[in-house]
């Protein structure tokens, strides 16, 4: 018994060894061999000179892309712009690829190496091409480093790299524009949005943002331009209805959009309507002005459901400390004045405390007090200034800046542990951060001084 163990074990072990040596080395280049110089599918092939493509995916999509003066657009299965970094990496793909090495110079069968039916199949023609080149793409070699491949004017069969199915295979979906909205961002002069039961509406007013509704003031500028640039390269995740019904409407919950979102562009619009979830992380959305249904990223969706607040602005104080000339500050029936002195040859601007004392501002000190004043920021916001204590103010800061162009008023109070600013116009008054106002007052005390 113990032999005959031995001997099923043997053969076990030459069974695994044969199969190693067969997956390792089938058709390896036969003795002689020195390895030439790798030569390209098509030698000199000019991507930029590929004008149509058609292209069968390991999926069996058929998709035809051809090149105009706009660039490449996908012309089947559906009119489409195409995206242009896929198409590019695409026509640089079948210009550079390299033949690792030639397996089958005639091969009598291509059945053993997935062509007869290949996987992948890219025609193409370039300018001045009479013809359509094709490259067929077959099955992975045993090792999974290389992929079986011919050209259909060719007989040999040869290898090239792996990782370039990942450029050739793709699908229809892959190759076109996956841009949500189309619109020119620098005319974008409105945004209304409505999700959750409320409406937020943002309006341009010069170079800056204003909020509009649910209150009227200024909004920040970086979140605005933020949200406008989110919806600019939002891109689709999938496309679950070419020509969505109502009944399709109401089952990806567009009917009743959980968000709308329309961007005003002088006469024009671009509205957005978002649906309910669907799978990954995605949620389901439609371009008011197109049939589709598709996909796209559930953040998106979040960031629309943010309130008014998220997007009023929130530096309590428009200067900065390289602009600001005027400063006067009134505390517990004090006021003091100071002035910005221009430094002459070349020497640096230095402070004057007008009142109540004439007086030259220590230089480091003066830098402190603008650097505190000028970071405050609001956390929140309150719609009423009752019971905020601003009708008793601990602090008022007036500042002028932009060579005097431009002025501005903060009142501060405290109530409690809390501290809340205004400013004149704004509506409700902002919650403060206490330990900044406390900086501010304790600068205010040493300058005074």
């Amino acid at each position: 018994m113990r032999g005959l163990k031995s001997t099923i074990a043997l053969i076990v072990v030459l069974a695994g060894l044969g199969a190693y040596i067969y997956f390792v080395t089938w058709k390896q280049p036969e003795a002689g061999d020195t390895g030439k110089k790798q030569d390209k599918i098509f030698a000199g092939l000019d991507s930029s000179k590929i004008e149509e493509i058609k292209i069968t995916s390991a999926a069996g999509d058929a998709t035809t892309l051809k090149k105009d003066a706009a660039g490449w657009q996908v012309v089947q299965p559906v009119a489409a712009k195409a995206d242009e970094s896929e198409v590019n990496s695409l026509t640089s793909a079948l210009a550079s690829t390299e033949i690792t090495r030639v397996v089958d110079e005639n091969p009598t069968s291509l059945n053993d190496y997935g062509l007869s039916n290949p996987r992948i199949e890219i025609d193409f023609k370039a300018s001045g091409d009479k013809d359509s080149r094709k490259l067929l793409v077959g099955s992975k070699t045993p090792t999974g480093d290389d992929l079986y491949a011919k050209r259909n004017d060719e007989k040999k069969v040869f290898l090239i790299p792996g990782f370039q199915e990942t450029t050739l295979n793709r699908t229809t979906f892959d190759l076109r524009d996956k841009g949500l909205l189309k619109f020119d961002r620098e005319k974008v002069d409105g945004i209304d949005v409505s999700a959750g039961g409320k409406t937020i509406a943002i309006a341009k007013d010069g170079g800056d943002w204003k909020l509009t509704r649910p209150v009227q003031t200024k909004a920040d500028f970086g979140s605005v331009e933020g949200i406008v640039g989110k919806l600019q390269t939002a891109q689709m995740k999938s496309i679950v209805a070419d020509q969505a019904s109502p009944a399709d409407l109401k089952k990806y919950g567009l009917d009743k959009p959980e968000a709308t979102v329309t961007l005003n562009i002088g006469s024009s619009r671009a509205t957005l309507l978002v649906g309910g979830k669907a799978a990954d992380n995605t949620v389901y959305a439609r371009d008011a002005s197109k049939p589709a249904v598709v996909t796209i990223e559930s953040s998106l969706l979040d960031d629309l459901k943010k309130d008014a607040d998220s997007y009023r602005r929130k530096d309590l104080f428009e200067f900065r400390p390289f602009n600001a000339t005027h400063i006067e500050m009134s505390r517990n029936g004090q006021t003091i004045v100071l002035d910005r002195v221009k430094g002459q040859n070349d020497k640096p601007d230095t402070w004057k405390r007008v009142s109540p004392a004439a007086a030259d501002v220590d230089k480091e000190k003066m830098d402190g007090l603008l650097s505190k004043l000028s970071n405050m920021r609001a956390s929140s916001f309150v719609d009423s200034t009752a019971k905020t204590g601003l009708d008793k103010p601990a602090l008022v800061v007036t500042v002028k800046f932009d060579e005097g162009k431009k002025e501005e008023k903060v009142t501060f109070a405290q109530s409690g542990s809390d501290v809340y600013a205004a400013r004149p116009g704004e509506p409700g008054a902002a919650k403060a951060d206490t330990a900044d106002f406390n900086d501010a007052v304790k600068s205010f005390d040493e300058i005074a001084k």
